[in-house]
């Protein structure tokens, strides 16, 4: 077992012995980041779907980037360890992963990156030429996140860039066109990701420090409260942009404030959050860190809505 992942979950309880260090290194046994892959990719969706509503083929698109989210996150997570096992080693929260602990080879790891990829890219090609181009260009940013924390302090930053992809490529899947909407909604992204990530970070500042890897927890240290609340607020703006912009030629009063009650609720679950983060308990960070699927699908719910009106 892997030291956190949650209790009782459903690789442990119930998958194959041979295909548990394989789910484990793809993290299906944490679905959190999943959700937080996937979430974006919703905000994308319904964000277009405010110009021109819904469609049939958005049911496709729907499932069909959960689908991409829980092969892709489990190909970059794949990656990620093969690139951190010696990091992954001297820290006592990720030693029992799979290549660490000795589950799986390096090898075996590189073959099960290739097969997830190679699945999400035959549900990517069912999408228009745009958005295959954009899924492809992720593949760039997919590469470089692991290295981000030998020569930056911000590798969270290079961990946004990646995960909130999906909102450009869900929009450009659905318009076929990517609009400033999408690119407003792409940052306000970053910055939940910002938040959500150095909070995350928190878990391992000390381990972090013994071994030289970089991060925006221990870059802030004691000042992190302050930098949180300036994501907090930098993502709730920027998404109230993206939603004023996409709906400012239709002129809809209802729609617009339908859809902006979802970010002023997504902003208020942030600031829930942070009345109940203890940075220095690594437990009590992990337990915020999870909750920001729930706050992500805060917004998701509100500008679906909205587009249905």
């Amino acid at each position: 077992m892997v030291s956190d992942a949650p209790k009782g979950n459903w690789v442990d309880r119930f998958a194959p012995l041979a295909t548990r260090p394989y789910l484990r290194l793809s993290r299906a046994d944490r679905p959190i980041g999943t959700w937080l892959l996937l979430i974006p990719c919703f905000w994308g969706i319904a964000l277009a779907a405010l110009s021109d509503g819904f469609r049939a083929w958005d049911v496709w698109l729907a499932l069909s980037c959960g689908a991409g989210a829980f092969l892709m996150r489990g190909a970059g997570c794949t990656w990620n360890d093969i690139t951190d096992r010696d990091f992954d080693a001297a820290v006592a929260r990720t030693k029992s992963r799979p290549l660490p602990s000795g589950q799986v080879t390096v090898k075996g790891a590189l073959v099960w990156m290739v097969a997830q990829a190679g699945i999400a890219a035959l549900i990517l090609f069912s999408y228009n030429s745009l958005a295959i181009g954009l899924g492809i260009a992720s593949l760039a940013l997919v590469a470089v996140y692991p290295f981000a924390k030998r020569f930056t302090w911000w590798p969270q930053a290079f961990l946004g860039l990646a995960f909130n992809w999906g909102a450009v490529l869900a929009y450009a899947a659905h318009s076929g066109s990517v609009g400033l909407p999408a690119v407003l909604l792409y940052a306000g992204g970053i910055a939940w990701t910002l938040f959500y990530d150095t909070i995350y970070a928190h878990q391992d500042k000390e381990d972090d420090a013994l071994i030289g890897v970089k991060s925006t927890a221990r870059l802030f240290g004691a000042k992190t409260r302050p930098w949180l609340l300036g994501f907090q607020a930098l993502t709730v703006l920027l998404l109230a942009a993206a939603v004023i912009v996409a709906l400012l030629p239709q002129d809809n009063l209802p729609r617009l404030l339908l859809a902006l009650m979802g970010v002023w609720a997504f902003g208020w679950h942030m600031t829930w959050q942070m009345r109940r983060l203890d940075l220095d308990d690594p437990a009590s960070c992990l337990r915020v860190f999870r909750a920001n699927r729930d706050a992500g699908l805060i917004p998701a719910l509100f500008l679906a809505m909205a587009a249905w009106l």
